[in-house]
Protein backbone atom coordinates (compact mmCIF):
# COMPACT_ATOMS: atom_id res chain seq x y z
CA UNK A 1 0.00 0.00 0.00
CA UNK A 2 1.41 3.39 -0.99
CA UNK A 3 1.93 5.95 1.77
CA UNK A 4 0.71 9.32 0.58
CA UNK A 5 0.77 11.63 2.43
CA UNK A 6 3.31 10.31 4.89
CA UNK A 7 5.48 11.41 7.81
CA UNK A 8 9.18 10.56 8.03
CA UNK A 9 10.71 9.97 11.46
CA UNK A 10 14.42 10.83 11.45
CA UNK A 11 16.32 9.24 14.34
CA UNK A 12 19.66 10.92 15.10
CA UNK A 13 21.89 9.12 17.63
CA UNK A 14 24.72 11.33 18.82
CA UNK A 15 27.70 11.10 21.11
CA UNK A 16 30.22 13.93 21.45
CA UNK A 17 29.18 15.73 18.25
CA UNK A 18 29.21 19.34 19.46
CA UNK A 19 30.97 20.53 16.29
CA UNK A 20 28.47 19.01 13.86
CA UNK A 21 25.14 18.53 15.62
CA UNK A 22 23.73 21.96 14.79
CA UNK A 23 24.77 21.68 11.14
CA UNK A 24 23.28 18.22 10.66
CA UNK A 25 20.00 19.21 12.29
CA UNK A 26 19.77 22.22 9.98
CA UNK A 27 20.40 19.93 7.00
CA UNK A 28 17.71 17.51 8.17
CA UNK A 29 15.24 20.37 8.64
CA UNK A 30 15.96 21.51 5.08
CA UNK A 31 15.73 18.02 3.57
CA UNK A 32 13.12 17.76 0.77
CA UNK A 33 10.55 15.74 2.73
CA UNK A 34 7.58 17.84 3.81
CA UNK A 35 6.44 16.10 7.00
CA UNK A 36 9.30 15.19 9.33
CA UNK A 37 9.53 14.08 12.93
CA UNK A 38 13.11 14.61 14.16
CA UNK A 39 14.23 12.65 17.22
CA UNK A 40 17.71 13.29 18.64
CA UNK A 41 19.10 10.85 21.20
CA UNK A 42 22.13 12.07 23.15
CA UNK A 43 24.08 9.05 24.36
CA UNK A 44 25.57 10.68 27.49
CA UNK A 45 27.92 13.03 25.63
CA UNK A 46 30.78 14.53 27.62
CA UNK A 47 31.83 17.35 25.29
CA UNK A 48 28.87 19.72 25.75
CA UNK A 49 26.65 18.20 23.06
CA UNK A 50 23.84 17.70 25.58
CA UNK A 51 23.85 21.35 26.56
CA UNK A 52 23.78 22.43 22.91
CA UNK A 53 20.83 20.14 22.31
CA UNK A 54 18.84 21.60 25.19
CA UNK A 55 19.76 25.21 24.46
CA UNK A 56 19.75 25.37 20.64
CA UNK A 57 18.34 22.20 19.12
CA UNK A 58 15.32 21.30 21.26
CA UNK A 59 13.17 24.20 19.93
CA UNK A 60 13.86 23.05 16.35
CA UNK A 61 13.11 19.32 16.55
CA UNK A 62 10.31 17.04 17.72
CA UNK A 63 12.14 15.35 20.61
CA UNK A 64 15.49 15.45 22.37
CA UNK A 65 16.15 12.44 24.58
CA UNK A 66 19.11 12.12 26.96
CA UNK A 67 20.57 8.81 28.09
CA UNK A 68 21.74 8.80 31.70
CA UNK A 69 24.47 6.28 30.81
CA UNK A 70 26.33 5.70 27.55
CA UNK A 71 24.76 2.77 25.69
CA UNK A 72 26.34 3.01 22.25
CA UNK A 73 24.81 3.64 18.83
CA UNK A 74 22.56 0.59 18.96
CA UNK A 75 21.22 1.63 22.36
CA UNK A 76 20.54 5.17 21.13
CA UNK A 77 18.74 3.87 18.05
CA UNK A 78 16.65 1.51 20.15
CA UNK A 79 15.48 4.52 22.20
CA UNK A 80 14.79 6.59 19.10
CA UNK A 81 12.81 3.87 17.36
CA UNK A 82 10.63 3.41 20.45
CA UNK A 83 9.65 7.10 20.30
CA UNK A 84 9.05 7.26 16.52
CA UNK A 85 5.49 7.86 15.33
CA UNK A 86 6.00 8.47 11.59
CA UNK A 87 5.01 6.12 8.78
CA UNK A 88 8.64 5.64 7.72
CA UNK A 89 11.79 5.74 9.87
CA UNK A 90 15.32 6.60 8.71
CA UNK A 91 18.62 6.67 10.61
CA UNK A 92 20.77 9.80 10.41
CA UNK A 93 24.24 9.88 11.97
CA UNK A 94 25.15 13.14 13.68
CA UNK A 95 28.32 13.59 11.65
CA UNK A 96 28.32 15.01 8.13
CA UNK A 97 29.14 11.87 6.15
CA UNK A 98 25.63 11.46 4.72
CA UNK A 99 23.52 14.09 2.95
CA UNK A 100 19.88 14.50 4.10
CA UNK A 101 19.07 16.02 0.70
CA UNK A 102 19.16 12.42 -0.54
CA UNK A 103 16.36 11.22 1.76
CA UNK A 104 13.95 10.84 -1.20
CA UNK A 105 16.31 8.29 -2.78
CA UNK A 106 15.99 6.02 0.26
CA UNK A 107 12.49 6.91 1.46
CA UNK A 108 10.40 6.99 -1.71
CA UNK A 109 10.84 3.30 -2.63
CA UNK A 110 9.02 2.51 0.63
CA UNK A 111 6.43 5.26 0.17
CA UNK A 112 5.73 3.99 -3.36
CA UNK A 113 5.35 0.42 -2.08
CA UNK A 114 8.38 -0.91 -3.94
CA UNK A 115 9.85 -2.33 -0.72
CA UNK A 116 9.46 -2.39 3.06
CA UNK A 117 13.10 -1.68 3.94
CA UNK A 118 15.56 0.38 1.90
CA UNK A 119 19.35 0.66 2.37
CA UNK A 120 21.35 3.53 0.91
CA UNK A 121 24.57 2.03 -0.47
CA UNK A 122 27.85 3.93 -0.57
CA UNK A 123 29.28 1.40 -3.02
CA UNK A 124 26.49 0.67 -5.50
CA UNK A 125 27.44 1.89 -9.00
CA UNK A 126 30.22 4.15 -7.69
CA UNK A 127 33.82 4.18 -6.49
CA UNK A 128 34.36 3.56 -2.78
CA UNK A 129 35.58 6.41 -0.56
CA UNK A 130 37.39 6.60 2.77
CA UNK A 131 40.20 4.58 4.29
CA UNK A 132 41.11 1.50 2.24
CA UNK A 133 41.06 -0.63 5.40
CA UNK A 134 37.52 0.51 6.15
CA UNK A 135 36.41 -0.18 2.58
CA UNK A 136 37.79 -3.71 2.69
CA UNK A 137 36.27 -4.33 6.11
CA UNK A 138 32.86 -3.09 4.95
CA UNK A 139 32.90 -5.24 1.83
CA UNK A 140 34.09 -8.28 3.75
CA UNK A 141 31.46 -7.90 6.46
CA UNK A 142 28.74 -7.32 3.86
CA UNK A 143 29.76 -10.46 1.94
CA UNK A 144 29.77 -12.51 5.14
CA UNK A 145 26.39 -11.12 6.14
CA UNK A 146 24.95 -11.90 2.71
CA UNK A 147 26.14 -15.48 3.04
CA UNK A 148 23.82 -16.02 6.00
CA UNK A 149 20.94 -13.63 5.21
CA UNK A 150 20.75 -14.56 1.51
CA UNK A 151 20.37 -10.87 0.71
CA UNK A 152 22.42 -9.31 -2.08
CA UNK A 153 23.54 -6.10 -0.40
CA UNK A 154 26.64 -4.10 -1.30
CA UNK A 155 26.72 -2.05 1.93
CA UNK A 156 25.35 -3.73 5.05
CA UNK A 157 27.14 -1.20 7.29
CA UNK A 158 25.54 1.91 5.79
CA UNK A 159 23.98 4.51 8.07
CA UNK A 160 21.05 5.17 5.75
CA UNK A 161 18.71 2.34 6.65
CA UNK A 162 15.04 3.14 6.17
CA UNK A 163 12.05 1.10 7.37
CA UNK A 164 8.31 1.06 7.58
CA UNK A 165 7.81 2.02 11.22
CA UNK A 166 5.86 -1.09 12.15
CA UNK A 167 8.74 -3.25 10.92
CA UNK A 168 11.55 -1.60 12.84
CA UNK A 169 9.45 -1.37 15.99
CA UNK A 170 8.77 -5.11 15.76
CA UNK A 171 12.50 -5.91 15.95
CA UNK A 172 13.94 -6.69 19.38
CA UNK A 173 17.32 -4.94 19.15
CA UNK A 174 19.94 -6.40 21.48
CA UNK A 175 23.20 -4.80 20.36
CA UNK A 176 24.32 -1.53 21.96
CA UNK A 177 27.21 -0.54 19.73
CA UNK A 178 27.91 -0.95 16.02
CA UNK A 179 26.84 -4.59 16.17
CA UNK A 180 23.42 -3.11 15.47
CA UNK A 181 24.17 -3.09 11.72
CA UNK A 182 24.58 -6.86 11.17
CA UNK A 183 21.96 -7.61 13.82
CA UNK A 184 19.22 -5.53 12.21
CA UNK A 185 20.13 -6.85 8.76
CA UNK A 186 19.89 -10.46 9.93
CA UNK A 187 16.61 -9.91 11.75
CA UNK A 188 15.07 -8.06 8.81
CA UNK A 189 16.07 -10.97 6.55
CA UNK A 190 14.31 -13.40 8.89
CA UNK A 191 11.10 -11.37 8.57
CA UNK A 192 11.01 -12.04 4.82
CA UNK A 193 10.12 -8.44 4.01
CA UNK A 194 11.02 -6.71 0.77
CA UNK A 195 14.49 -5.16 0.92
CA UNK A 196 15.88 -2.78 -1.68
CA UNK A 197 19.23 -1.02 -2.05
CA UNK A 198 19.80 2.34 -3.76
CA UNK A 199 23.02 4.32 -4.39
CA UNK A 200 23.76 7.35 -2.20
CA UNK A 201 26.62 9.82 -1.79
CA UNK A 202 29.20 9.53 0.99
CA UNK A 203 31.60 12.08 2.50
CA UNK A 204 33.84 10.12 4.91
CA UNK A 205 35.48 11.84 7.84
CA UNK A 206 38.86 10.89 9.22
CA UNK A 207 39.75 9.41 12.60
CA UNK A 208 41.08 12.84 13.55
CA UNK A 209 37.69 14.34 12.74
CA UNK A 210 36.00 11.97 15.17
CA UNK A 211 35.23 8.72 13.33
CA UNK A 212 34.41 6.27 16.13
CA UNK A 213 34.22 2.78 14.64
CA UNK A 214 37.34 0.66 15.13
CA UNK A 215 38.92 -2.78 14.94
CA UNK A 216 37.03 -4.15 17.95
CA UNK A 217 33.76 -3.12 16.32
CA UNK A 218 34.72 -5.14 13.26
CA UNK A 219 35.31 -8.22 15.39
CA UNK A 220 31.98 -7.67 17.12
CA UNK A 221 30.29 -7.39 13.72
CA UNK A 222 31.66 -10.81 12.73
CA UNK A 223 30.35 -12.25 15.98
CA UNK A 224 26.93 -10.65 15.41
CA UNK A 225 26.71 -11.98 11.85
CA UNK A 226 27.17 -15.47 13.27
CA UNK A 227 25.00 -14.92 16.34
CA UNK A 228 21.99 -13.56 14.45
CA UNK A 229 22.44 -15.62 11.30
CA UNK A 230 19.33 -16.73 9.45
CA UNK A 231 18.34 -20.28 10.30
Amino acid sequence: MKLNPFTLSVVIPCYNEKDSIHTIVEKVLAAPIENKEIIVVDDKSTDGTGEILDREIAPLVSKVIHHEVNRGKGGALRTGFQHATGDVVIIQDADLEYDPNEYPLVVMPIVNDECDVCYGSRFLHQAAKGYMANQLANKGLTALSNLFTRLKLTDMETCYKCFRREIIQAVDIKENRFGFEPEITAKIAKMNVRVKEVPISYYPRTNEEGKKIGFKDGLRAIYCIWRYRKG
